[in-house]
Formats: structure tokens, C-alpha cells, sequence
């Protein structure tokens, strides 16, 4: 009878081996060895904006350039765009975001500016 379980269980260890290399990606390793943990922490199709005090956001256009959302590490917000006599401006009622060739302004609810922004990485 042993011998009969031992038989049973050697092809599901061969496919358990089998199956373990696909797992390399797979890494449950708590101290690192990610070459760049910062690339992870970018949003993707986004523009970093870098500003006045060391302030940062990011910038995503959404339908052809007719909106924008803004993203900061702790909440993300849309913007639509609005008549302007210069440049792109956007704004939900609360918070406007004026892109020109000056630079680009970010003024936000909770009464921060964000000024003399250019696009730009860390």
C-alpha cells in the first residue's frame, strides 16, 4: 500500500518542479532588491510635474487633452478643461490647473499652490 502512495504523489512533485520556475517573478522577499522602487511608484501614462519648494504632482490628460487628473500620493482628482484667454486651463470649481508656456500653476482646495511647475523625473 505504501508503495502505491509513493507512486501516486511522484507525479504531482514532478509537476509541482516543473512549475516552480514559473514562479521566479514571484518575489516574496521583504527586504528589497528591486533595482529602482521609485519607477514603481510613477503612474502610469503620467507627467511629473516638479515645483517651487520642492513640491510635486502628477498630470495625466484624459480624453484627447479635454480633461486632466491630478494625482498626489494620497488622493486624485479630475479636471475639465475650461475657456481660456492663454494657454490650457482646468478646473472642477475647487481646483484650476493653468497650463501655459510660462510654466503650469496648480491651485487646490485645501488652499495649496503649486507654482512654477515644469515637467520633469526625480
Amino acid at each position: 500500500m505504501d508503495i502505491r502512495l509513493g507512486r501516486a504523489a511522484l507525479p504531482v512533485l514532478a509537476c509541482f518542479l516543473l512549475l516552480l520556475p514559473g514562479c521566479g517573478s514571484v518575489n516574496l522577499w521583504p527586504f528589497g532588491g528591486e533595482s529602482n522602487p521609485d519607477q514603481a511608484l510613477i503612474p502610469a501614462n503620467a507627467i511629473e510635474f516638479q515645483c517651487a519648494g520642492g513640491k510635486s504632482f502628477y498630470l495625466r490628460y484624459l480624453d484627447n487633452g479635454s480633461a486632466a487628473w491630478i494625482i498626489f500620493p494620497d488622493r486624485e482628482f479630475r479636471l475639465d478643461k475650461v475657456a481660456s484667454s492663454g494657454g490650457n486651463r482646468y478646473s472642477n470649481g475647487i481646483d484650476t490647473l493653468d497650463v501655459s508656456d510660462k510654466g503650469t500653476t496648480l491651485t487646490d482646495s485645501s488652499g495649496v499652490s503649486f507654482s512654477g511647475c515644469k515637467e520633469g523625473t526625480k
